[in-house]
């Protein structure tokens, strides 16, 4: 789409640029368009969490989001612009701007979920009404969810046929670069702080891990893609399942925030041809793994809240407080676990496999209900989207698209053992077993009953097994059995519409 044309007298009426999950000068559409039109631009952030469905971000996210407006502002400046902050319902702060400033056009890059998608509906349609020019850009996701449909019009409901349609299309466009000046506004416009926001923790500041482990913004986002460039991606084929190593990218956070794009990813892994063949591939349908998340809850708007599988709203989830805070204080017993649920809370991420065995022990081993999970890695995680994050839950605990089956219940102690063979990722988190030898690291929970023995060397500070897998998987195994019960009873029975 090409931002609506301005006449000589336009050019001083400025442009209001909206800035959401696109927190970046390059690659930014709505940002160029707007520069290339010659009129004064007003960057504006709008800290929504009123406009209805809009789900307030956790608290890492709100960690990150203060560093990396920041961060954008500093690099507007030096364009020649200054990025507005504004907090409170998107379609009456940009109503008030443009009364304060006469500008007559207001550009933005699109969103995806459900409901930010009705806000800039109704965002168009009142600028429409009003004689006001906009336009969206295409920046978050290489295809678009409304156009990219199934042989008989549907979305897609299974990765490989989605991941094969979108390969099979066309290259994804080449990203822009910076713009090379920006006219800023030189008008008086009021503006919150982002101290005034309190975006930070204070009381207490449980932030040291991740000040230690990230610096938000688009200038470290390109040094990440660099760096995995010229390094861990030669290996990221064989070795990205490998908590204890640096093989994978980082780059999570960044795409979640929008300050780098899957079109500039894209880009650099196309211009290293065929000498990275397999690691190259393989990333790129990690990448698509991102987008067919974002495909299932464009098509799915309570992806976060609802089984997309709807079977499983009879499932027996149990609620057991005591072990849910074990769990999410990484104290299972079970060493890999409890090292990723630490890696989290000290440092906003943890490694994709070590998430999907954390994930599978709450709602197997635990019985515990998915969502609770998705709500507590919604409010630690630095990555955390509204797509990825409760798409990837729903997949482990069986019950979403193209979801593992059920009985599928990762060992966390031949998970350790096979992906952190040395017990270095575990030693790193979990100081308790900083001395146990890598051959029993992984195993202190099967041996509870035998702190005496002398072959095993296991630091009483450690807590002993929430459960046993065996006990866990067969109980894990009746009632996904309880369930197909259920299911099959009914299965002779009318079924009614069901409200999505």
């Amino acid at each position: 789409m090409t931002a609506p044309s301005s006449g000589e007298t336009e050019t001083e009426k400025p442009a209001i640029v909206l800035f959401r999950h696109d927190l970046r000068l390059a690659d930014n559409r709505a940002l160029s368009a707007a520069a290339d039109t010659g009129k004064p631009v007003i960057p504006l952030f709008i800290l929504d969490e009123v406009s209805p469905g809009i789900r307030p971000l956790g608290g890492a996210r709100r960690w990150w989001l203060h560093h990396s407006l920041a961060a954008l502002d500093k690099a507007l400046k030096e364009l020649g612009a200054t990025l507005i902050l504004r907090s409170g319902q998107t379609l009456a702060i940009v109503d008030d701007v443009l009364e304060k400033t006469g500008a007559d056009m207001v550009l933005w890059n699109r969103r995806y979920d459900p409901p930010a998608i009705e806000v800039d509906t109704a965002l168009k349609s009142g600028l429409t009404d009003r004689g006001i020019a906009s336009a969206g850009f295409e920046g978050q996701l290489l295809h678009e969810p409304s156009t990219l449909k199934t042989g008989s019009g549907g979305f897609y409901k299974v990765y490989t046929p989605f991941w094969r349609a979108l390969a099979a299309g066309d290259e994804p466009r080449a990203p822009l670069p910076t713009p090379k000046d920006i006219r800023g506004f030189e008008g008086t416009l009021a503006s919150d702080t982002l101290s005034h926001w309190k975006l930070l923790p204070t009381k207490p500041d449980w932030a040291g891990g991740l000040r230690e482990s990230w610096q938000p913004g688009e200038a470290d986002a390109q040094r990440r893609l660099a760096d995995f460039i010229d390094g861990a991606l030669e290996d990221y084929a064989d070795k990205r399942d490998r908590p204890d190593r640096e093989n994978t990218s980082r780059l999570s956070p960044h795409l979640a925030h929008g300050e780098i794009t899957p079109f500039q990813v894209w880009h650099v892994l196309s211009g290293l041809g065929d000498r990275l063949g397999d690691n190259v591939l393989k990333f790129r349908r990690e990448l698509a793994w991102r987008e067919f998340a974002w495909h299932l809850l464009f098509h799915n708007p309570d992806l976060a809240s609802a089984n997309f599988n709807r079977d499983f709203d009879a499932f027996p989830w149990r609620y057991d407080e005591t072990a849910l805070r074990a769990w999410q204080d990484g104290k299972t017993g079970y060493p890999i676990v409890d090292a990723g649920m630490r890696q989290l809370w000290e440092t906003g991420w943890m490694h994709n496999r070590v998430r999907m065995v954390a994930a599978s022990f709450l709602t197997k081993h635990l019985l515990t209900d998915w969502r609770a999970g998705e709500a507590w890695f919604w409010d630690t995680l630095v990555d955390a989207d509204a797509a990825n994050n409760p798409a990837s839950w729903q997949w482990v605990a069986g019950c979403g698209a193209d979801a593992a089956p059920y009985f599928r219940i990762f060992n966390p102690v031949l998970q350790g053992e096979k992906f952190d063979p040395h017990g270095d990722y575990v030693r790193s988190f979990v100081p308790e077993l900083a001395q146990v030898d890598a051959d029993a690291i992984h195993r202190p929970a099967a041996k509870k009953a035998q702190k005496s023995a002398p072959d095993v060397k296991l630091s009483a500070a450690y807590p002993v097994a929430l459960v046993d897998h065996r006990e866990a998987r067969q109980r894990a195994l009746a009632a996904y059995q309880q369930l197909r019960g259920a299911h099959e009873h009914h299965s002779d029975q009318p079924r009614k519409r069901r409200q999505t």
